[in-house]
């Protein structure tokens, strides 16, 4: 019970963060929540010969490899969860997946994240174009994409797995109509949708996701948004980052620029020392801070590559080939 608790009261701190002078310090509370209540997190730590006597400021907590996820349970709370999201498992090494404790709190995450970049859902038509992440179970992104469609309550709004001929169609009518759109899609669906209904989107946001999910070759986002904005007739591709691992995301409003929410902060740490931060404007490994994350863990190395940029928004830049991060084999015995 004390643990609920502590979570409950650090949980309605998270989302009322306003400026980045809070970040750190509530930071430092939700490590030493998750080192006492999260075994797999704090094994990791003990491998390193880390422990909350080392750790006095943000840059001194240690990021939990994300690989993790795929082998072992990562939870800071007991009993049983309410939800699991998996991975589609197509980056190798088989799917992660995160056991939710409370689905209200990734409910208030992504919602919140979402007025925080783009204002009210119900402003919106939002049209969501996820044909990989609708043919299996478990998809984080399609459980955001539903809350969001059903807080837009646009009688228009819904899934498209491959119909593309009727979302071209109910995108024109949305068009007539002057009603704002936002399509949220996949990339390799984005682009066959393009390649087959070209078509003027003055007043739309047309938001991509990330991955071809082996459907498409890989691509640069330049390649990417470039094809996109000549087939809509848009000056610019929004994007959105996050992964399985992650309750929050990143938003980009073009140029593959990505800012967080105020719960979420991105740091970059050397690619030969994952325990050393790069210089600001170079590339490196991108590890997230998540605090909304309370009761998985809210500290993750990735396996992207990335590079801090001016005002803390960040660039995804690709993936590294070899992921190992120091300390990932810990815990040999189950």
């Amino acid at each position: 019970m004390l643990r609920m608790n502590i979570a409950t009261h650090i949980a309605n701190r998270v989302f009322s963060l306003t400026g980045p002078e809070d970040f750190g310090p509530l930071a430092l509370e939700v490590f030493h929540f998750q080192y006492e209540h999260n075994a797999v997190y704090r094994r990791f730590c003990q491998s390193l010969g880390w422990g909350p006597g080392d750790v006095s400021q943000l840059e001194d907590i240690p990021f939990l490899p994300v690989e993790l996820f795929k082998s072992r349970r990562v939870v800071s709370f007991s009993g049983s969860e309410r939800l699991v999201f998996e991975s589609s498992g197509t980056g190798g090494g088989g799917a992660s997946r995160h056991f939710v404790f409370d689905p209200e709190v990734y409910r208030h995450s992504y919602m919140q994240g979402f007025r925080f970049f783009y204002g009210e859902p119900s402003d919106y038509c939002i049209l969501a174009l996820l044909p990989s992440y609708l043919e299996r179970q478990g998809s984080s992104l399609v459980y955001m994409a539903s809350g969001l469609i059903e807080a837009s309550g646009h009688p228009l709004g819904g899934f498209y797995l491959s119909d593309l001929h009727r979302l071209s169609g109910t995108i024109g009518e949305l068009m007539a109509t002057g009603q704002r759109l936002l399509l949220l899609g996949v990339s390799f669906a984005l682009l066959d949708l393009a390649a087959a209904h070209p078509m003027p989107l003055h007043n739309a946001i047309v938001m991509e996701t990330g991955g071809m999910k082996g459907r498409r070759r890989e691509m640069v986002r330049e390649e990417l948004h470039g094809i996109l904005c000549h087939a809509f007739s848009l000056e610019k591709i929004h994007s959105e980052y996050g992964m399985t691992e992650l309750f929050s995301q990143a938003y980009s409003a073009g140029g593959g620029r990505f800012a967080c929410p105020p719960w979420m902060r991105v740091l970059v740490r050397e690619d030969n020392d994952p325990l050393a931060y790069a210089a600001a404007g170079r590339a490196g490994g991108i590890n997230v801070v998540d605090l909304s994350n309370l009761y998985s863990c809210s500290f993750i190395a990735t396996q992207d590559l990335g590079r801090l940029l001016p005002g803390g928004q960040f660039e995804v830049l690709g993936r590294f080939d070899h992921s190992d991060v120091r300390g990932c084999n810990l815990m040999v015995e189950t």
